[in-house]
C-alpha cells in the first residue's frame, strides 16, 4: 500500500483548526457578535442564490435519475456494491444526520407555531398546522439534494475516472484541469476540512448539551462542565474505536445499531402515544409542504421583512451546503457499483423519509402535549431552555425513566457514527494515493479523533461551540461556486466517457 501524508493539505488544515480554535478561545466575547453580523448579512444578501441554488439542484438530479444517464455505473463491469441496501441506507442517513433530527425535530415546530411564515398570526390554528409542515420541508428533498450532488461527481470520480483520491478538488478536475491539484485546488481541500470541522461543531454544540440535559435528569444531578466533558470523552472513545476498526468492522455496523434504535424509539412513541392524531397530522402536514412545496423553496419576504426565510431556509441551506462536501465524500467512498439512479433516489429516499419520520412522530406528539394543555412546552422553551423542552418531552412518556435512558444511549450512537465517518473523510482528504479500494491509515484517522475531541471540550469549556457552528457556514458562501464546478465536470465526464460507460441493468 503506497500511502502517505499529503503534507499540502495535512499541515495547513491542522494548523489552521488549531489556530482558529485558540484564537476563539482567546477573544470569544469579541469574536461571537462579529461572525454573527457576518452570518446574518450572508444570510440576508445571497437569500436569492441559496434557493435558486437548492431548486437548481434537484432539477439537475431529476434530470440524471430519469435521463440516459441514470444506469450509468459507478464503477467497471466487475465492481459490484460492497454494502447491503439497509447498511448502505442506513450510513447514509446516520453520517449526514448525527443529533441534529433528535434535537429539531422535538423543538422546531414549536419555533414555526410561535414565529410562523406568511404572514401568520402567532400561536393560532393555522399557526399550528403549519408548524410540522414547514420541518418536512426543511429536512426534506431539498436539503438532501444538496447532499447528493456531491456524492455522485465525486462517486464518478473515484470509481469510474480512476483517481486515486477522496477529494472535493479532484471531482472539479474536469472544469479546473490541471489546477485541481495546484493552489486552487488544495485551498478547497481545506476549505472543505475546515466546513466538516465546523458541521461538527454544529452537531457537538446540539447533541452535548441535549444528553447532558437528559443524563442530568437521570441521575438528579445538574449540568455542569464536567458532565459535558464527560460526555465529550464518551462520544471520542465510542467514534474513535468505530473509526480505527474501519468501514467494514467499525462504522457499517455503529449505522446499522443506530438506525434500528432509532426506529424502536419512534415505533414506541407511535404506539403509546397519540397514535391517530400523529398519523392524521403528519399526513396533513405532508399535504401542505407539497402544496406550498414553490413558495416554501423561493419564499424571501421581501415585502413584509419578517426574517423567517433567512432565519430558517436560508441558513438552513448554507448550512447544509457548507457540509455536503463531507457527507458528499463519505456517500461516495461507499457507494461503488451503484448506479447513478441508484446512489441519488437512495440519498433522497433514506435521507428524506428518515428525517419525515422523526419530525411525523416526535413533532406531532410535541405539539400535541402543547395544543392539548398536557404540557406547557412553550413556557418552558421561553422561561428555561430547549433542553428542558426535550426532558419534559421525553418525561411525559409512558416509563419515562427507560425512556431517557434510551435515549441517550440513541444520543451517544448518532453522534458517534456522524464523528466516525468525519475522521474517515479527514483522513482521506489529507492522503495520497489512496485508491478506492484501500481506507487511509489507521494512526491517521485516529488522530483525527483526537483533534476533534480536543478542539470539543476546549471550546466546551469557554463556550464557543456557537461560535464554530456559525463560522463554518461563511464556507457556504465559495461552496456555491462549488456545487457549479462540480456540476459542470460531472456533464463534461458524463460526455467524454459516453462511448465507455458500463450500464447497470437491474
Amino acid at each position: 500500500m503506497n500511502q502517505r501524508i499529503d503534507k499540502t493539505i495535512f499541515w495547513p488544515s491542522l494548523i489552521l483548526v488549531v489556530f482558529v480554535t485558540m484564537l476563539l478561545v482567546m477573544f470569544r466575547e469579541t469574536a461571537a457578535p462579529v461572525i454573527e453580523g457576518i452570518m446574518a448579512a450572508i444570510n440576508s444578501n445571497l437569500d436569492w442564490a441559496f434557493e435558486f441554488l437548492t431548486i437548481g439542484l434537484f432539477i439537475v438530479i431529476l434530470w440524471l435519475i430519469f435521463g440516459r444517464y441514470g444506469k450509468v455505473k459507478l464503477g467497471g463491469k466487475d465492481d459490484h456494491p460492497e454494502f447491503s441496501r439497509f447498511s448502505w441506507g442506513g450510513m447514509l442517513f446516520t453520517a449526514s444526520m448525527g443529533t441534529s433530527i433528535m434535537f429539531w425535530s422535538i423543538v422546531e415546530p414549536l419555533y414555526y407555531y410561535t414565529g410562523p411564515p406568511f404572514g401568520i398570526e402567532a400561536g393560532s390554528l393555522e399557526a399550528a398546522e403549519f408548524a410540522v409542515s414547514y420541518g418536512l420541508f426543511h429536512w426534506g428533498i431539498s436539503a438532501w439534494a444538496l447532499y447528493a450532488l456531491p456524492a455522485v461527481v465525486i462517486a464518478y470520480t473515484l470509481f469510474v475516472r480512476k483517481d486515486a483520491s477522496l477529494k472535493i478538488s479532484s471531482a472539479c478536475r474536469g472544469v479546473l484541469g490541471k489546477h485541481a491539484d495546484g493552489l486552487l485546488g488544495k485551498t478547497i481541500d481545506v476549505l472543505v476540512i475546515w466546513s466538516l470541522i465546523g458541521g461538527l461543531g454544529t452537531s457537538l454544540g446540539l447533541g452535548v448539551p441535549m444528553v447532558a440535559a437528559v443524563i442530568g435528569d437521570i441521575f438528579g444531578i445538574e449540568q455542569s462542565l464536567g458532565l459535558s466533558i464527560m460526555i465529550i470523552f464518551i462520544w471520542t472513545v465510542i467514534f474513535s474505536s468505530s473509526a480505527y476498526l474501519g468501514l467494514y468492522k467499525g462504522i457499517r455496523k455503529l449505522s446499522d445499531l443506530n438506525v434500528f434504535l432509532a426506529l424502536a424509539l419512534a415505533v414506541f412513541v407511535i404506539i403509546v402515544g397519540p397514535t391517530i392524531f400523529i398519523l392524521s397530522y403528519f399526513t396533513n402536514s405532508l399535504g401542505l409542504m407539497l402544496d406550498n412545496f414553490m413558495r416554501m423553496t423561493l419564499y424571501t419576504d421581501p415585502i413584509f421583512e419578517s426574517g423567517f426565510p433567512q432565519t430558517w431556509t436560508v441558513f438552513y441551506w448554507a448550512w447544509f451546503a457548507a457540509t455536503a462536501p463531507f457527507i458528499g465524500l463519505f456517500v461516495a467512498r461507499i457507494s461503488k457499483g451503484r448506479s447513478i439512479r441508484e446512489l441519488l433516489s437512495h440519498v433522497l429516499l433514506w435521507g428524506t423519509l428518515g428525517s419525515w419520520l422523526y419530525f411525523g412522530v416526535f413533532g406531532g406528539y410535541g405539539m400535541n402535549l402543547e395544543l392539548s394543555g398536557a404540557v406547557d412546552l412553550i413556557g418552558i422553551l421561553t422561561e428555561q431552555s430547549e433542553q428542558d423542552v426535550i426532558v419534559a418531552v421525553l418525561n411525559s412518556l409512558p416509563l419515562a425513566p427507560i425512556v431517557l435512558v434510551f435515549f441517550a444511549i440513541l444520543g451517544f450512537i448518532f453522534l458517534a457514527t456522524s464523528l466516525d465517518s468525519a475522521t474517515y473523510v479527514l483522513a482521506s482528504i489529507a492522503t495520497s494515493n489512496l485508491k478506492p479500494d484501500e481506507e487511509p491509515a489507521r494512526w491517521h484517522r485516529l488522530l483525527w479523533g483526537i483533534v476533534l475531541s480536543a478542539m470539543a471540550i476546549g471550546l466546551t469549556v469557554v463556550g464557543g461551540l456557537q461560535v464554530i457552528q456559525t463560522s463554518s457556514v461563511f464556507v457556504s458562501v465559495p461552496v456555491l461556486l462549488m456545487y457549479i464546478l462540480l456540476t459542470a465536470s460531472l456533464y463534461k465526464w458524463l460526455k467524454q466517457d459516453e462511448n465507455n460507460h458500463v450500464y447497470v441493468k437491474r
